[in-house]
């Protein structure tokens, strides 16, 4: 019946189906293990009526106009330009750390020769991460990156990973740099907003056609049986001849032949409050206060009219796969070691040309949406659509 199974029901999946559904017209089955479609981007309402993200804060940013334009097939935009604060020595200031933040925590003397400096020595309208700024010899500026990472990014890189910066792939550490801007809006990208009727709204557009069978509530390997030696793959007991588009965890796939490849997860309490507004921008960061890393209300991000509102406050705990609660893998942990272990599997999944893996837990990187949904374009030109 099916000549394309795709495991995962998210960005990378959804956007597979679509293709294959609309441009090739062939069916497909999509397995989806938990009760909704989405992913970690799924929204819906609650009990006050306020459209929550149910796995944390989404805000869709891109400067890949082939990615907005495809996606605005598919959902009318709310133009939101994400702004965040940290709570810093008690006071709420920008994040990124960038001039406004400096002339925030500094006496104007002190702020305005270090913002010389800065500009001077990296520019204007620049990104520097912090580890980068660490590394100045120059006494003010050394006092200043040590004092933005201190009060920064160490304490809220040890709570959201459980390791120190410097432990952590470059790529993760210089996704928050120091900004020499006055910018205040966390993202430059040319398009930014959020799906006008929710992102739920917006993968149920990217599933509807008669050529996609969606099925929730399925542990694929209640249904497929893929066989990680030879590649032989069996749907519903029987040969199953097409491809695998493979978006959830390859060591799973693998049954963890090379061992377990380690996450970050989270843990999330939403509150309800029965006030128009709790805080002043959509997310505010606790880098040193606090067991959790930032609260986000939700009114800001949707543009939403409600008397009420709903505040998230997100915790980062361990993974553990076998432990109700902290069962779901957020974040890749990317460091030498663990890249080292995911090679091995990306090279096994070579052997076979049935299977394709994409997505965040297939490919063990950390993507935005704009990048998986980049990615599964481009992998449907150059490995389905040939």
């Amino acid at each position: 019946m099916y000549n394309y199974v795709i495991v995962g029901a998210g960005f990378a999946g959804a956007v597979m189906a679509e293709r294959i559904a609309n441009e090739l017209n062939e069916k497909v089955l999509v397995i989806e293990k938990r009760n909704h479609i989405g992913g970690n981007a799924f929204d819906c309402y609650d009990d006050q009526g306020v459209l929550i993200h149910q796995y944390g804060p989404h805000i869709f940013h891109t400067r890949n106009k082939d990615v907005w334009d495809y996606l605005s097939q598919f959902t009318e935009w709310y133009l939101y330009h994400h702004e965040v604060l940290g709570v810093l020595d008690g006071n709420r200031v920008p994040i990124p750390f960038n001039l406004n933040t400096l002339h925030t925590v500094f006496p104007p003397s002190l702020a305005g020769k270090l913002e010389e400096k800065l500009i001077s020595s990296f520019g204007y309208n620049v990104k520097v991460p912090i580890l980068k700024l660490r590394e100045t010899d120059d006494d003010d500026l050394q006092f200043l990156a040590d004092y933005i990472y201190e009060k920064i990014f160490l304490h809220y890189t040890v709570k959201q990973w459980g390791v120190k910066p410097e432990d952590l792939d470059p790529a993760v550490t210089g996704r928050v740099p120091v900004y020499i801007s006055r910018d205040n809006r966390y993202f430059q990208d040319r398009y930014q907003g959020m799906p006008k009727k929710g992102y739920t709204k917006l993968f149920e557009n990217l599933f509807a056609n008669k050529n996609i069978h969606v099925m929730l509530n399925t542990d694929y390997h209640d249904v497929l049986t893929f066989n990680s030696e030879n590649g032989s793959t069996e749907l519903f007991g029987q040969p199953f001849n097409g491809k695998l588009i493979y978006s959830g965890k390859v060591d799973e796939l693998f049954n963890y032949e090379f061992g377990e490849l380690p996450y970050r997860s989270l843990r999330f309490e939403f509150e309800s409050l029965q006030q128009n507004e709790y805080q002043a921008v959509g997310t505010v960061n606790y880098p040193n206060d606090y067991d959790f890393t930032r609260i986000t209300e939700f009114k800001h991000l949707t543009g939403q009219d409600v008397a009420n509102t709903t505040i998230v406050k997100e915790f980062p705990q361990s993974y553990e796969k076998d432990v109700p609660g902290k069962d779901i893998p957020y974040y890749p942990i990317q460091n030498d070691d663990n890249q080292e272990k995911y090679s091995l599997y990306k090279n096994k999944a070579k052997q076979f040309d049935n299977l394709i893996l994409l997505g965040r837990l297939a490919e063990y990187r950390y993507y935005d949406m704009d990048a998986v949904v980049a990615m599964a374009l481009k992998v449907f030109r150059d490995k389905v659509n040939k």
